[in-house]
């Protein structure tokens, strides 16, 4: 079976001059997509069953990282601008919360199990623990480096956390958060993150102009893929062994198969879009472009 990302719409959001967006995420449940408008300082909310753009939340100064607990139906974004989380209810679109996260948080990982978020900081480079219902900081950790993306890691109960220089993967427990293991990356500036659906496999977008596969037993190298630029969010289709990699230059999306590891299919976006959410129900990605649109591509099976 091959796949091909074929364009179904486009999405208007409210404009802004700079048009810059950062991390979004699904409600798997209705299919609304949350948006960090980082120009804006908003949360943009788009409605996935409908495909119109449908709330816009206020107060997220430099909207950064968006993560949705799907069971918990809540919705989590990082104000890298304030310092603070936002808590938000994924159906009522409403601010339940908000949580002091210290001075430029961005990059989130759920572990759903023990309902803790990991809020990691790209100034003070401290990962911190919260408990979002409770809305305090319960934990904090040291990292290695400055932090991008995170994930959490159930079949392995840690965090994984991408560290730009020195260019490594940090693995933290997600019982004790402390920093267990140390995974090297052997291209320069680890970005983009996510696993496979065993979780054996880390797919690592670095800025050096690949994606570099690690096994997470053990943290050694299995593959290295050249991709066309620095890269920033990824999703790892498990239904399709497709990896989505949104490039900002020269504008495009490099799709991975990761069974044979190689490019399968580019897809031309906009110069500037450099971040995605994937809704791995409906089979759907979005693609957020600076001209403050939202370009809806879902996977047509063929061959």
């Amino acid at each position: 079976m091959t796949y091909k990302l074929v364009l179904r719409q486009s999405i208007i959001l409210p404009f802004h001059p700079q048009g810059d967006f950062d991390h979004g995420d699904v409600a798997l449940s209705n299919g609304s997509v949350f948006i960090a408008n980082t120009a804006a300082g908003t949360v943009e909310v788009v409605d996935g069953e409908g495909l119109r753009h449908l709330a816009t939340i206020p107060g997220c100064p430099e909207a950064s990282g968006v993560l949705v607990a799907q069971e918990e139906g809540l919705v989590f974004a990082a104000a890298r601008g304030a310092g603070k989380l936002l808590v938000m209810d994924a159906v009522f679109m409403t601010v339940l919360r908000e949580v002091a996260v210290g001075s430029r948080p961005n990059g989130l990982a759920w572990d759903f199990h023990r309902k803790h978020l990991l809020v990691a900081d790209v100034q003070d480079n401290t990962a911190r623990l919260v408990d979002p219902r409770a809305g305090q900081v319960i934990a904090t950790a040291v990292l290695p480096g400055r932090p991008r993306w995170a994930v959490y890691d159930r079949a392995g109960n840690r965090f994984l956390v991408n560290i730009r220089e020195p260019a490594m993967v940090a693995v933290f427990s997600a019982s004790t958060f402390a920093l267990v293991e140390q995974f090297p990356v052997s291209d320069v500036g680890p970005h983009g993150l996510d696993l496979d659906q065993e979780g054996r496999r880390a797919f690592v977008a670095c800025d050096g102009g690949t994606v570099v596969t690690l096994n997470t037993a053990t943290g050694s190298e299995l593959a290295q893929v050249p991709i066309a630029g620095p890269p920033d969010a990824i999703w790892h289709n498990h239904r399709t062994a497709r990896l989505y990699v949104a490039i900002q230059e020269p504008g495009v999306i490099d799709v991975v198969n990761t069974q044979t590891m190689t490019i399968e299919e580019q897809i031309q976006t906009e110069v500037g879009a450099h971040t995605t959410a994937f809704d791995v129900l409906r089979q759907r990605l979005y693609v957020f472009l600076p001209s403050c649109r939202v370009a809806v591509y879902e996977e047509s099976e063929g061959g």
